[in-house]
């Protein structure tokens, strides 16, 4: 078992407490037998798994999406996908508690994408007519061994790139990208008129396309 995976196996539920690992024999095994019951379509059996695992899904989900109905809802969509395909969960690849829960965080950290996407969509696109996506430059949580160093020296360009912004223009994206505030809820923490939140977002990811034109990771490879 990796590091990442022993981390994943103490993730704490939904209340903060840190709760003991999940791959004990009994619990895999248990697990196991559930899982061939929700494959002959056994609800009961996926309600048993939800009770035993929805804890951690959620408390694993919370600090990466930081809004606790959006994290519900997106752990009612992992159990419903599980229980549409529960033939992608092999047993011979591990157990299940930690593959559950890699496949949240996976799952919290696409929804996280897609939220940021949609809250950014009226943003100028670039000078080649592609939309402006800062978030491509972000490190991947989760990265292979191979595309670690990429990733770092992507990393501290997109660094540097901040650095050529106006202080408010900095201010607005880190609270809206690293943050993960609207525009309205920006507006209203700096006090400033929702328009002009709005032009300092936009100016400045038009700033930050111009910096990092040509290091884009699928241009990085």
């Amino acid at each position: 078992m990796t590091n990442s995976d022993a981390q994943l196996d103490a993730a704490p539920g939904a209340g903060g407490t840190a709760s003991r690992p999940l791959y004990s024999a009994e619990d895999q095994a248990r697990d196991t037998a559930l899982m061939a019951r929700v494959v002959t379509g056994d609800r009961d059996a996926l309600g048993a798994l939800y009770d035993r695992h929805a804890s951690h899904v959620l408390g694993l989900m919370m600090p990466i999406l930081r809004d606790r109905r959006l994290a519900e809802e997106t752990l009612q969509d992992l159990f419903l996908n599980l229980w549409q395909r529960p033939h992608t969960y092999d047993s011979q690849r591990g157990a299940f508690a930690g593959w559950l829960l890699r496949v949240a965080r996976n799952r919290a950290i696409d929804v996280l994408r897609k939220q940021r996407e949609r809250r950014f969509a009226d943003i100028a696109p670039a000078g080649d007519g592609d939309a402006i996506d800062p978030v491509a430059w972000l490190v991947d949580p989760d990265p292979d061994p191979s595309d670690q160093a990429v990733s770092s020296d992507l990393g501290a360009r997109v660094r540097e790139a901040l650095q050529t912004l106006t202080p408010e223009q900095r201010e607005t994206l880190e609270l809206a990208y690293f943050g993960g505030l609207s525009h309205s809820e920006i507006a209203g923490r700096l006090n400033r008129p929702l328009g002009t939140v709005k032009t300092q977002i936009r100016t400045g990811m038009q700033r930050l396309a111009q910096q990092l034109a040509g290091l884009g990771p699928e241009r990085a490879q």
